[in-house]
């Protein structure tokens, strides 16, 4: 086969069904079945749902199960660079062949019938694990919880819900309840959830459908706590306290991260070794990665370039606050997004702790934001706002003036993702 065949399919995917977001179940199901009905042979499921953080805790939680010794596979959206990131066979991206293989199998099993990009692509996701021998299976919803694509394991070993804030408001609800509410559909009769830190009215939310479906809650601030002294990662639970190293993920959030990971681990009867892996040995590119190599980084020249993907309200939030808590140096943004954010509630924290902000357009994405609106959104929190043809063009002109400066390309995975594949 090609190096190009799962490219081909993926295309043949997107332009058949669309990528498009339409929460219902019945068409995931109807190709489950079709296919053998995966989900119902997957190695032991642990299901994250959430609006900030999924990515980051799942990739801690892999940390500590791999260092453990075991095999393990893992599902993630969206990818950054290219689509094999989405799926980690026992531990490894799936491989063209393999990554060929299953989507033609799964795309000639789904026939002419409809349905979505991310559904077709979780059943082969789905498919791909019960072929591959493994311990354990993480699952990150898409999107929500309660009618996401991956929620279709009856009974899986542990439900995580990471911190939940306002995001997606068009398909989930404009309330923290009401996306409470869809994020808490992941929850299983019986079957244990950690919960990471909460706003009370998503917290009561959480309460009330665990108690509904007799879910043994394991929350922050309740059941589990977290917090750093004299440089190391402290953690206590009801079983006892672990002294534990810092998290390699930069940024104070990493901690509420670390916390669920720490709890998961701990519920599914791991030690203190395991936990410190997960702290030690976690990697989680585009969540304040410092890009080094590459061409982007060697035109940046003297001047710190970091790249992040959050881009909603508390993103821009937890991103202000690691520039805060970073050593002092003039920090200018360059800045791409998708129309369906709050660009507003984005920069404006952003804004308390940069000196500009230079607007893209990510390039390829019909979604964009284009950067003249961008730019004007960011002028209007106070920043001082320019636009650029081009990540790399924006780069040349802050460093021009600026050299010694901190650079930031954020604003959205998908710009992440561009920015990845340029800096090769």
């Amino acid at each position: 086969m090609s190096a190009s065949g799962s490219d081909v399919i993926l295309e043949r995917m997107m332009s058949l069904h669309p990528k498009i977001i339409d929460l219902t179940l019945d068409r995931v199901w109807r190709l489950l079945h079709a296919v053998g009905d995966p989900q119902d042979r997957l190695p032991p499921v642990i299901h994250l749902a959430g609006t900030n953080g999924k990515g980051s805790t799942q990739a801690m939680l892999r940390a500590g199960l791999e260092g453990a010794g075991k095999r393990v596979h893992a599902y993630t959206s969206p990818h950054l660079a290219r689509f094999h990131e989405r799926i980690r066979l026992a531990g490894t991206l799936i491989d063209e062949d393999a990554l060929t293989d299953v989507l033609d199998r799964c795309y000639a099993a789904n026939g002419d019938e409809t349905i979505t990009y991310f559904e077709i692509t979780t059943v082969a996701a789905l498919m791909a694990f019960v072929e591959t021998p493994a311990d354990f299976t993480l699952l990150e919803t898409g999107l929500g919880g309660r009618l996401d694509a991956t929620n279709v394991v009856a009974k899986p070993e542990l439900t995580i819900i990471t911190p939940i804030s306002i995001d997606h408001t068009q398909f989930l609800g404009d309330t923290l309840a009401a996306i409470a509410g869809e994020k808490a559909g992941i929850l299983k009769r019986g079957v244990p959830c950690i919960v990471g830190p909460q706003p009370d009215d998503a917290l009561e939310v959480i309460e009330a459908r665990a108690a509904k479906q007799g879910c043994p809650l394991f929350a922050h601030g309740q059941h589990w706590h977290m917090w750093e002294e004299r440089g190391r990662f402290v953690f206590q639970d009801e079983t006892g306290l672990l002294d534990l190293p810092m998290p390699a993920l930069i940024g104070p959030h990493q901690m509420e991260n670390a916390g669920a990971a720490v709890a998961a681990l701990r519920q599914l009867g791991f030690d203190e070794d395991a936990c410190g892996a997960a702290m030690r040995d976690v990697t989680w590119p585009a969540r304040m990665q410092r890009l080094r190599d590459g061409p982007l980084a060697k035109a940046a020249g003297d001047a710190e370039l970091w790249l992040d993907g959050g881009h909603n309200p508390a993103a821009g939030q937890t991103l202000a606050k690691v520039l805060a808590d970073m050593p002092k140096r003039p920090t200018h943004l360059i800045c791409g997004m998708l129309n369906t954010k709050d660009i507003a509630g984005y920069l404006r924290p952003l804004a308390r702790v940069a000196e500009s902000l230079t607007a893209v357009s990510i390039p390829g994405e019909a979604n964009t934001l284009p950067a003249d609106i961008t730019a004007r959104e960011a002028a209007a929190v106070g920043l001082a706002a320019s636009q650029a043809g081009s990540v790399a063009e924006a780069i040349a002109e802050i460093t021009e003036h600026a050299p010694e400066s901190r650079i930031l390309i954020c604003g959205s995975l998908y710009l992440a993702g561009n920015v990845l594949r340029e800096n090769g």
